[in-house]
């Protein structure tokens, strides 16, 4: 078995290092017939530009796309200055230079990847799959129990920011940076989906579908590592399954299909404040522009927010949607799990973790309250600030860098819920309605625990379940995701997750404790 998973291992680091590669090889070559197209397409009035693109670019070879990059980006940015200073609004080139740049190469591309995508496909993913599976796959052999266990955990390069760790941080932010901020360096990437990508919408892939596939893919290979490690508990079978469900069908497959139809791309699971521009002027243009079904998308994520999510966190609790329905949930069960006892149980991240999450929450409904603003009177701005500016950092720092680079990418470090537990403003949402308004709870029996702490070790939040525990205390926390895993590394059954009357959610005692709780929920209990 042991060969196996070495055999596996090396399929998957050939794989992985083929992928990686991919975006150092490559031909560009901008003829004048399609610089008049792209031309002609994007309505560029920008004589500076195009006369730039013509003497630096058409015509010649790149062999890489770093170089060509460099030309097309430094002419956007040369003739946008002129323009600007000049204030020649109407030729400003508005599209973010790299972003402009990767429909150019996109189509500019050329070589032996372009033209053979499928052979490249399973030389990558083909053979990253295949190695994951042989790596993970023999452990259905091994004897004992499944579940959680220390098991060396410390000990390990991959799970204990060793080595392993630390160039799988690395790995992970670097992707982020260039699928976010230089999608023009990663055409290859996007050419080996092609064939995927029209068989499903109609259109070449872009940077965002090969994120949406490697997205789909990374969690069905690790959701059997977790079918594997948990084949006795049905909890967490079914909860693998929902959130694999969720994801593949509703946030990557229906979309797609949707786009093939001329329907707005639309993913119904995904709620505001997480679909922060749901309410951005262009969205609500885009849903009104396509008739009744663009209307029920708009009516749909109104009701989604305002309506479902706190019914359905009253019954269940934020499990529901965190830990069964989420995408970010998804991976972060999946391709994070091996790196859940990370997570910082410090009462100095607890407290820093209070103010983060809420004042991004607080940023996203500050910001649409703006947008909103701005649609309906037509002001640019509002108290002198300019919504498009509030729009733009929104973007860039919570949902670029802190929902992509560091909210994945630093899972390896960091444990596998950063941005759960710190960023995202529908967790904020979801757990205040649950901290004081909810039926859900942990249970414990502190006559049973025996102190062995699995459960505050694999906390993906953070929380010290043990402390609770050993006091057989209910554990109602804002943070907690009811992803059970607590309840399933506790070797005595000390834990269970409930969902029972709201009275007998709080414990007295928590009140002489200073803890965290509603007065009126004690008073209530009287």
């Amino acid at each position: 078995m042991k060969q196996i998973q070495n055999t596996g291992l090396a399929l998957f680091l050939v794989g992985l290092t083929l992928f990686t590669s991919l975006i150092f090889f490559g031909k560009y070559e901008v003829s004048l017939e399609l610089l008049e197209e792209i031309v002609n397409n994007k309505g560029i009035k920008s004589e500076l530009f195009i006369n730039d693109i013509k003497a630096n670019v058409v015509g010649k070879e790149f062999t890489n796309p770093f170089s060509f990059s460099s030309k097309i980006t430094s002419a956007i940015e040369t003739a946008n200055e002129t323009h600007k200073q000049n204030s020649e609004w109407d030729k400003v080139i508005w599209d973010k230079p790299h972003s402009f740049t990767y429909q150019i190469a996109k189509k500019a591309g050329s070589g032996f990847i372009k033209e053979n995508k499928w052979l490249y496909w399973w030389l990558t993913f083909g053979l990253g799959i295949l190695g994951a599976l042989m790596y993970i796959i023999p452990n259905v052999v091994i004897k004992g129990p499944p579940g959680i266990k220390n098991n060396g955990i410390w000990l390990n390069a991959s799970t204990n920011r060793g080595w392993i760790g630390w160039f799988a941080f690395m790995f992970l932010v670097g992707f982020y940076l260039l699928l976010y901020f230089r999608p023009d360096y990663i055409v290859n990437w996007t050419y080996i989906v092609d064939p995927i990508s029209e068989s499903l919408s109609g259109n070449l892939a872009s940077q965002w579908f090969l994120y949406g596939f490697l997205y789909c893919t990374v969690m069905s290979v690790m959701a059997v590592r977790m079918y594997i490690k948990y084949r006795h508990n049905k909890y967490q079978i079914l909860r693998t399954t929902s959130v694999l469900f969720f994801q593949i069908v509703f946030a990557f497959l229906i979309p797609e299909i949707l786009v093939r139809f001329e329907k707005p791309w639309y993913d119904f699971k995904n709620a505001f404040p997480l679909d922060y521009d749901f309410f951005f002027s262009w969205n609500i243009d885009q849903l009104i522009a396509s008739g009744g079904f663009g209307l029920f998308i708009l009516v749909w994520g109104i009701v989604l927010t305002l309506v479902i999510v706190p019914v359905m966190v009253y019954f269940f609790g934020k499990r529901w949607y965190c830990s069964w329905v989420c995408g970010c949930g998804g991976l972060a069960e999946t391709l994070g799990d091996p790196y859940r006892q990370l997570s910082d149980k410090s009462l100095k991240a607890w407290k820093f973790e209070r103010w983060i999450v809420h004042g991004v929450l607080v940023f996203a409904l500050v910001m649409t309250g703006f947008t909103l603003y701005s649609y309906f009177t037509g002001s640019e701005a509002v108290l002198v600030i300019k919504t498009q500016t509030i729009q733009d950092i929104y973007g860039f720092l919570i949902g670029s860098i802190f929902a992509g680079v560091i909210g994945t990418g630093f899972y390896p470090i960091f444990g596998n819920r950063v941005w759960c537990r710190f960023g995202c403003p529908l967790a904020a949402y979801l757990g205040i309605i649950q901290r004081f308004k909810s039926r859900f709870r942990i249970t414990t029996n502190g006559g049973q625990c025996i102190s062995c702490g699995n459960c505050s070790t694999y906390c993906e939040q953070g929380i010290d379940v043990r402390a609770y525990a050993q006091k057989g205390e209910n554990i109602v926390r804002a943070s907690c995701v009811g992803c059970g895993i607590c309840s399933a590394v506790c070797p005595r059954g000390v834990l269970k997750l409930e969902n029972g009357p709201e009275k007998g959610r709080i414990n007295p005692t928590d009140i002489l404790l200073g803890n965290d709780v509603d007065l009126m929920d004690l008073l209530n209990q009287k």
